[in-house]
């Protein structure tokens, strides 16, 4: 049996582990070795790629930095999640706002000093994020196209410093991130037509909020029918294995997506909406080994 210290204690932790996503980080942190490994160093031997120091702490880096982020929008969102997240929000609070911001300050500070092991342009790359970050979250998120557009950008940023790093600069990596960005860009107008309430109660200006759910439906399915494109040119034009069957199913579901979109009528759908356009991306995460199922294998040695 635990003690009350030790309930309480596990109690914050997973407090903690809410308030930073901690199964999105580790999503993150995944799709970014996939990608040194798949996309933006195939040539490289597997053992050079996971055992690379530098990449280790840019990955180590993003996810502190990721995770700050995570506390910066908590502490400002919490009374907006007070009315959108209401069970969540009661779980996060069993931390207090003064840990959040010692937290905050301390995981930035580590990803700047670790960012500086790697070069100075590291650093600053990290520097540069954190302060999109907190801009974002503290004024950005608020006004429509712009804090949807940010918040889209700042969500590819992790890669964009593997990328970086690599100095691969072929077409097929701009298509993939293409494609994730407009995904990533649609699920942000969905939350905002799920947290509508909230956004309502706190003055954000979002799309939803200023232009009704009507034009937030059609700028999504502008957006979703955007993903067509970068989907058909890496089937038709690029090597992605059999990975093209992953694009293939995903123009399916989102097809799917279009025709729920438009009888979305409540929180739930919404939810439900989102929950989708969650479960292609994450997929998509795994999706990268089907660029050659072969290859770990082979580059083992």
């Amino acid at each position: 049996m635990l003690s009350r210290k030790q309930r309480i204690f596990l109690l914050k932790a997973l407090s903690l582990f809410s308030i930073v996503r901690g199964y999105n980080i580790l999503i993150i942190i995944l799709a970014q070795y996939l990608a040194a490994i798949y996309i933006l160093a195939p040539d490289r031997p597997l053992r050079q790629v996971v055992l690379d120091g530098n990449l280790f702490v840019i990955v180590l880096c993003s996810a502190m930095v990721i995770a700050g982020g995570y506390i910066i929008n908590n502490f400002y969102d919490s009374e907006k999640d007070l009315i959108n997240k209401p069970r969540k929000t009661m779980l996060d609070r069993l931390v207090s706002q003064r840990v959040k911001i010692y937290s905050y300050f301390i995981l930035n500070f580590l990803a700047v000093l670790l960012g500086a092991y790697v070069s100075f342009r590291a650093a600053l790359f990290f520097a540069a994020y954190i302060f999109g970050i907190w801009l974002y979250s503290h004024r950005l998120k608020k006004i429509a196209f712009v804090g949807n557009f940010v918040s889209a950008t700042l969500a590819i940023a992790p890669f964009f410093a593997v990328f970086v790093y690599y100095k691969n600069f072929e077409t097929v990596i701009f298509v993939h991130a293409l494609f994730l960005f407009l995904l990533i860009l649609s699920r942000e107008l969905i939350k905002d037509m799920e947290n509508l309430a909230g956004d309502l109660a706190q003055d954000y200006r979002t799309i939803a909020v200023r232009y009704g759910t009507v034009a937030s439906k059609r700028y999504i399915s502008l957006l979703v029918l955007l993903t067509f494109i970068p989907s058909f040119l890496l089937i038709r034009y690029f090597d992605v294995g059999y990975m093209y069957l992953y694009f293939i199913a995903c123009s399916l579901l989102l097809l799917l997506f279009l025709v729920l979109l438009w009888g979305a009528n409540s929180k739930k759908h919404y939810v439900w909406l989102h929950n989708i356009l969650k479960f292609i991306i994450v997929s998509g995460v795994f999706g990268i080994l089907l660029i050659d199922v072969d290859l770990v294998l082979n580059r083992i040695l």
